[in-house]
């Protein structure tokens, strides 16, 4: 998917997310101007030589923070330039002042969603590292399984998995981990307590990695003992909406298509109310990210999209079961990236 210059005529990105996307250079400081011949990089004296030395195709020029939008703006005007998209679901009310004050000779364009776009469908090599970052994730998640006992807590868990995850290599956790026992786990986005683990107590942990700049994202549920007959049969619910979203969804479905395979099973079973959330979500460079498979959304399943697939039952008092698996959107169905076995006992 590429940027349409008909009605704009160059875009300013800002956004670090879609800086690297776009350069592949990471920085805290910079502008990437786009028009549909030019490309160049903006940034201040201490990345000015590394990006030189890394951007390919790029002009690279060395800017002050506080002078940058003055030099985009002559830089605009010599080529010509009238017309100027920019983020505007990244950027704050002040900066928004400051763009319309330095670039008042041009005609401002919302264009986040235009740039976001690019990012919706992945290449075949993001494609690679995710599924690798993925790989990492359940390389640790096994070893967190393995050491758990009676009397750990949330607590211990998650910080046991954010350095497990850092010792296999990765840069960073996609975000911060959900460890929930017993009935917390009737909290779909439980924070991690002092609770401690007994016996017989459902375990939902869901947790990523950031590896390379992308993310990866996973939850499993089970239980540590016996299950009660109660959890038995909303796990095997849970896992069967599950696997009916894998076995149909496709390219060419509308998110709320995608959303209705797990949904409708799920009420159909009457645990409609306790399915609390969207179906899935899009994957990338951020852990959350367009498309959302939720029941409003007429957004198109394009091939190469990685989007997460978690269906969920939380009943108040007795616990929850969430089971996520990445995968790719292909044309005649979905390409799996996760491989951790889903069972309910260990």
């Amino acid at each position: 998917m590429n940027l349409s210059y008909s009605k704009i005529d160059a875009y300013i990105i800002k956004s670090p997310i879609n800086r690297f996307y776009i350069t592949g250079f990471d920085s805290s400081f910079g502008f990437v101007v786009l028009s549909e011949n030019s490309k160049t990089f903006y940034t201040d004296p201490r990345y000015f030589a590394a990006a030189k030395e890394k951007l390919a195709g790029f002009a690279v020029k060395s800017v002050k923070a506080v002078e940058s939008l003055e030099t985009i703006a002559s830089d605009l005007s010599q080529s010509g330039f009238k017309k100027v998209g920019y983020e505007d679901e990244f950027i704050t009310v002040k900066g928004f002042k400051s763009f319309k004050e330095k670039l008042k000779a041009f005609t401002l364009k919302p264009a986040s969603s235009d740039i976001d776009a690019l990012r919706l469908v992945k290449s075949e090599l993001e494609i690679a590292q995710i599924k690798q970052a993925q790989l990492l994730a359940e390389k640790a998640f096994e070893k967190i399984v393995d050491a758990l006992k009676v009397g750990i807590t949330e607590k211990e868990v998650a910080t046991a998995l954010n350095i497990e995850c850092l010792k296999l290599g990765a840069d960073d956790m996609a975000f911060k981990p959900i460890v929930a026992f017993g009935e917390n786990s009737a909290i779909p986005h439980h924070k991690p307590s002092d609770k401690k683990l007994e016996k017989n107590d459902i375990v939902l942990i869901d947790f990523g990695v950031k590896l390379n700049g992308y993310n990866s994202d996973m939850t499993r549920t089970f239980c540590f003992g016996t299950p009660s007959e109660k959890i038995v049969n909303v796990y095997e619910v849970v896992l069967e909406a599950q696997n009916y979203a894998l076995k149909h969804i496709k390219a060419g479905l509308t998110c709320k298509e995608a959303d209705s395979f797990s949904r409708e099973y799920i009420k159909a079973h009457g645990f409609g109310e306790e399915f609390s959330h969207s179906l899935g979500h899009g994957i990338g460079l951020l852990v959350h990210e367009n498309p959302f498979l939720r029941d409003k959304s007429n957004d198109l399943l394009l091939p190469g999209m990685i989007v997460t697939i978690e269906p969920g039952i939380y009943i108040e008092g007795v616990g929850g079961v969430r089971i996520e698996d990445m995968v790719v959107i292909r044309e005649d169905g979905v390409e799996n990236l996760t491989s951790t076995a889903k069972k309910l006992t260990l």
